[in-house]
């Protein structure tokens, strides 16, 4: 079971978790794995030399902020994105679609590409399937994103139907502009909740034979049962020799749950962003450093942790810098987080090859306090509102 670019190692015998490794330009990359988001080139408040003390193996930067800011010229002549960064492993860049989506204040489709306005400054622009390849090109990523169509209402069956046939023409289109041999270039895979519209989207995007295969539109705000659902369906139908990544998916029990379904790269803002607002990855699941409880906790947050935070500062200063908003707070706190993705992908892994990721994963979710659902879904649709209302407020 393997292509030339990604091979699979080891599976579980009672789920379908796997372990295998991809093959990119600037380096090898063992999955399941996880990418930290890095929208405008970086990791908020880390430096290239912390996430590879982390140990991170690949990062996202997202192709829609560097294409506005500071844009393809600069990244261009910089040597691209690997140099202007400083970063030396692999990158993957999505292709922008859902940002245009969701940040633009205007945005218009048409058979040929997407009309938008930039929310940074007001200034009109057109993306299309042949322009967004040829973004990604200059970057140098070492995996690029056929230019999709996220619905904007994933409840509404007619948008997703859209979604779905513009997806699949982009695809196409992307594949025949796709020129640099030495970037993978993976189709999505679009069809909202409705499983049956999954199916099309996987028959129509498979066609195409890309070396991978992603899972986009899910985690917007509906209930997870409806997302492992659509998940677990997708899945099964993409091939087995491919690499699977799910968009936008990235909390702990999230990981492990996906990884349990096949799932091979994942990839959130979520971890980096929770953290900067104080909510900080333990074994026991989500704590809010910010509360009381930990003012005069001199131990540090997870004693059994390794990272920088853990070994060098208490639960107490982490609170206190916090309370009083200082920048070392940001760092320290997703150092942290960060840090606990990758031992739990660590561990994820060993289990894989041990052949007991079954009981890897009970144990791990009878300790991990998740967060409450209700909760979650309205923190999400309150997230995506104030990023509208932001938007709005701008053009008024």
């Amino acid at each position: 079971m393997h292509n030339a670019n990604y091979q699979v190692y080891f599976t579980c015998a009672h789920t379908n978790a796997r372990l295998g490794e991809l093959r990119l330009k600037h380096g090898n990359v063992s999955t399941p794995v996880f990418l930290p988001v890095g929208s405008q080139g970086s990791i908020r408040s880390l430096t290239s030399d912390d996430l590879e003390k982390i140990d991170v193996e690949m990062i996202l930067c997202n192709s829609y902020h560097l294409f506005l800011r500071p844009g393809v010229a600069i990244i261009e002549r910089a040597g691209g994105l690997h140099n202007f960064i400083r970063w030396n492993r692999p990158i993957l860049t999505d292709s922008g679609g859902y940002q245009i989506f969701s940040l633009s204040s205007f945005n218009k489709i048409k058979d040929d590409g997407i009309y938008f306005r930039s929310h940074i400054d007001g200034s009109e622009h057109f993306i299309t399937p042949e322009l967004s390849i040829d973004i990604q090109e200059k970057f140098g990523a070492d995996i690029i994103m056929a230019l999709d169509i996220c619905p904007q209402n994933p409840i509404n069956r007619r948008n997703v139907e859209y979604a779905v046939e513009i997806t699949s023409q982009w695809a196409q289109r992307c594949v025949v502009a796709k020129h640099n041999n030495e970037q993978l270039l993976f189709g999505i895979i679009q069809g909202g909740i409705y499983n049956d519209l999954r199916t099309k989207s996987v028959e129509q995007i498979t066609c195409f034979d890309f070396p991978g295969y992603a899972i986009g539109g899910l985690s917007l705000g509906e209930p997870k049962a409806d997302m492992w659902s659509v998940v677990a369906h997708t899945v099964s139908l993409i091939p087995v020799d491919k690499p699977r990544y799910l968009m936008g998916v990235g909390s702990p029990e999230d990981i492990i749950n996906g990884v349990s379904m096949g799932i091979d790269i994942f990839d959130s803002a979520l971890p980096t962003r929770v953290a900067r607002n104080g909510a900080l990855f333990t074994r026991n699941g989500r704590i809010n450093i910010k509360r009381s409880q930990y003012r005069d906790i001199f131990d540090p947050i997870d004693k059994d942790c390794k990272c920088y935070t853990c070994r060098n500062y208490t639960a107490a200063y982490l609170h206190h810098l916090f309370k009083c908003e200082e920048l070392l707070a940001y760092r320290l706190a997703t150092i942290h987080n960060l840090f606990f993705l990758k031992m739990l992908i660590n561990g994820i892994r060993d289990s894989i090859k041990n052949g007991n990721f079954p009981e890897f994963k009970d144990n791990f979710t009878n300790n991990y306090r998740t967060t409450d659902e209700e909760c979650r879904i309205n923190q999400k649709l309150r997230g995506l509102e104030t990023k509208r209302n932001r938007i709005i407020k701008y053009f008024q």
